[in-house]
């Protein structure tokens, strides 16, 4: 794989004027204030989740929109093929330490919405684990008439016999939560039960917990956020109700972010070295306390800061902002330890090797992963947006002064790399790393030796002698240089013919590295397509700046970096407009409408998948206000100024050729409201613009409901890609 930069004077020079400069768009309110949104907006009743109108137009959307899908010759062809890969029993069965053994979530035909189970690491190990049914999903939602979807458990350590397992209701975040013993494999009689709910909790003790959530209305005030999260931590022991749990911990009614949660730190042995509570005020800063002797106690550490673990009396963090302390100020991106106790002071105090960096990254490096274990910590580094695995272990000078040295572990060349489960008491951490054209492998790493042993090598699951991939830069309108991937056949044509999905996120901070994506690989490379694969900023490649280089005002720049690449696969003969499609969902959707919006000459297809579009009201939609640190208020009026010139939703117009779209979305889906996908389609269609919309109404915002259902929406993404960026 090579790196290239193409710095021809029309990547630099030649970036078209978007949108938003010229004659304002009809739709475009000129009282920007909430209510002047508001009393601008006719598609208001699309809002109401399940109301009258707003189901009556998903019903005749789907019925259009399937007639065209499902209807084309290739959509059967593609179902069974993505059913036949998302249920395939070659798929490595994700491994978590449970107990002594390994625990595994695990869907197929026979049971597609699942089972939990176990077995040894030694079955584990061979190619035909035995397993021990834990939890039947489909058994259970039958026997109840629910429609379950697992979203996890939460065990108790060392021994892992006690389970805090997570039922969502057809997918949602929200979920009701049960205490299943793992020797009996049932439910415990009058254990912990918690009803419906958007829940932050973690074990204390067996008979403790500590819980965030809805606990009703207090003297008459709400105890959650307008986001629709905790801000309030109350212990609750077993035999207890919600009502009689003791507060432990208060944040405030207007913090924001994604609620107040407790975390509990342990060692090897079970034993707590620390309980912290993370208060959000936004969507990226907090505040960490510690309870030490039944009181909270805030730590003095940056607002923008992530905890990744304890070792002892030590916190293990790395910085989302430059940190000043005595003597020095530590840069953004570095891993960091320091002493609990001197933390917990008002003031830092100067002291030789507290707090101490672990790791500085370099300029095109990110921490991408951690765990931290017992004696040493385990990092995943991205170099140029390729994975690294490095070991850090502390070691005493002559002085008595501790350094970390850095080992690194081989992995496999240009692939992702990302830590699985880890064990304290073992000693050990599962390692997976992947590539855009190499199936998924999985290690056991054991941390005190550096030794990686391959426990899993998934099988190819679909041919990818036929393509190669590369990777480029493209010239962003400020000159920055913005990597991309692109995976195409091997004999492409340079004539810009070649059939090209671009995909793209750009926000909070996360990173799009290589990845192994079969249902792309049978449906479309092995009908000749290609898909890249863009960097943006937004992102977390690069490390906190190049996510905090398009927040709020500066989201722009993070579109001008997708309009580059766009332009940068023009140029090289990779995919004209009338063969490029782009596709991104929920906060992709942003990036999409808006490129779509601001760019359509660019484009012929654009799958928009849960997106975000109504940018001007996305804090009045459910869960909108905890993402205010990314995108800014609408409620200020300076936000609101900059968020209106890019927000899709009103700046379409029915003069302009929009490429006919695909937006799709979810009932179900409490993360990201369905309003955002129903009103520009609703507005697309009464411009008079062609366009598909459907919605599925179960399956939440995770699309993890089943592989039936999850097939279906794949076969109907590259049907609708064939018939816009192929025919």
């Amino acid at each position: 794989m090579r790196i290239q930069s193409l710095m021809a004077a029309t990547v630099l020079a030649v970036f078209a004027a978007p949108a938003f400069a010229q004659t304002p768009p009809p739709h475009l309110p000129a009282d920007l204030s909430p209510a002047g949104v508001r009393a601008a907006d006719d598609h208001l009743a699309l809002e109401e989740v399940e109301g009258t109108e707003a189901m009556a137009f998903v019903r005749a959307e789907n019925e259009r929109s399937l007639a065209a899908l499902t209807g084309d010759p290739r959509y059967e062809t593609f179902r069974a093929e993505a059913f036949d890969i998302l249920s395939s029993t070659a798929r490595i069965p994700g491994p978590s330490f449970l107990g002594e053994g390994i625990g595994n979530f695990w869907q197929d035909a026979t049971n597609p919405k699942g089972l939990w189970r176990r077995t040894s690491l030694d079955s584990y190990r061979t190619d035909a684990p035995v397993w021990e049914t834990l939890i039947d999903v489909d058994a259970l939602s039958r026997a109840e008439g629910r429609d379950w979807v697992w979203k996890g458990a939460n065990c108790l350590a060392p021994d892992e016999t006690r389970c805090l397992v997570s039922l969502s209701e057809g997918g949602k975040d929200a979920v009701v939560v049960r205490e299943f013993d793992t020797t009996t494999k049932a439910f415990v009689d009058d254990g912990f039960v918690l009803p419906e709910g958007k829940h932050r909790l973690s074990w204390l003790d067996r008979d403790t917990l500590l819980i965030a959530t809805d606990f009703g209305p207090e003297d008459g005030q709400p105890t959650l956020t307008e986001s629709g999260y905790p801000f309030i931590v109350k212990s609750l022991s077993r035999g207890r109700t919600l009502a009689q749990a003791t507060e432990v911990y208060r944040g405030e009614q207007g913090d924001g972010g994604y609620g107040v949660s407790p975390a509990v730190y342990r060692n090897k042995d079970g034993v707590v070295e620390a309980v912290l509570f993370n208060r959000p005020l936004d969507t990226f800063r907090a505040e960490t306390w510690q309870w030490v002797d039944g009181r909270a106690v805030r730590l003095n550490l940056p607002e923008r800061v992530s905890v990744q673990g304890t070792m002892g009396t030590q916190l293990i963090f790395s910085l989302d902002e430059p940190w000043a302390i005595p003597g020095s100020t530590l840069p953004a991106g570095d891993l960091v330890v320091a002493t609990l106790g001197r933390l917990q002071q008002p003031e830092i105090t100067s002291a030789t090797n507290d707090p101490q960096v672990i790791f500085h990254p370099g300029p095109r490096q990110s921490l991408q992963d951690t765990t931290v274990m017992s004696d040493r910590i385990v990092a995943v580094v991205s170099d140029h947006v390729v994975g690294t695995l490095k070991v850090f272990t502390p070691e005493t000078t002559a002085r008595g002064h501790t350094t970390w040295a850095a080992t690194e572990i081989a992995v496999p060349a240009n692939s992702a790399v990302a830590l699985g489960d880890s064990s304290r008491s073992r000693g050990e951490v599962f390692v997976s790393s992947q590539g855009f054209l190499t199936p998924p492998t999985l290690s056991l790493a054991d941390v005190a030796t550096g030794d990686l042993a391959q426990v899993k090598q998934a099988p190819a699951q679909f041919d990818a002698a036929t393509h190669v991939v590369e990777q480029f830069e493209a010239a962003s309108s400020d000159g920055t240089k913005i990597p991309y991937f692109v995976v195409h056949p091997r004999n492409a044509p340079a004539d810009g013919s070649t059939p090209t999905v671009l995909f793209g996120y750009g926000g909070f901070q996360v990173s799009f590295p290589p990845a192994y994506k079969p249902e792309l690989g049978k449906l479309w490379l092995e009908n000749g397509g290609a898909y890249v694969v863009a960097n943006i900023r937004g992102g977390g490649e690069f490390g906190p700046a190049w996510h905090q280089a398009a927040l709020r005002e500066n989201r722009q720049l993070a579109f001008d970096d997708f309009a580059a690449v766009a332009r940068d696969l023009s140029a090289r003969g990779i995919a004209s407009a009338r063969h490029l499609g782009i596709y991104g969902r929920s906060n992709g959707g942003v990036l999409t409408s808006v490129s779509i919006t601001q760019h359509p000459e660019l484009f012929n297809a654009a799958v928009i998948e849960s997106p975000l579009i109504d940018m001007l009201r996305y804090q009045d939609l459910p869960a909108g206000a905890s993402w205010i640190g990314e995108y800014g208020d609408p409620r200020i009026p300076g936000d609101a100024a900059f968020i209106a010139r890019y927000s899709g939703y009103q700046q379409l117009r029915p003069e302009t050729d929009y490429p006919r779209v695909y937006i799709t979305t979810n009932t179900r889906d409490d993360r990201v409201h369905p309003g955002h996908a129903r009103k520009f389609a609703a507005r697309l269609g009464e411009q008079g613009h062609d366009h598909l919309y459907y919605e599925e109404t179960s399956g939440g915002h995770s699309n993890d409901a089943d592989p039936v259902a999850n097939a279906r929406r794949w076969a109907r993404h590259y049907v609708y890609l064939s018939q816009q960026l192929m025919d």
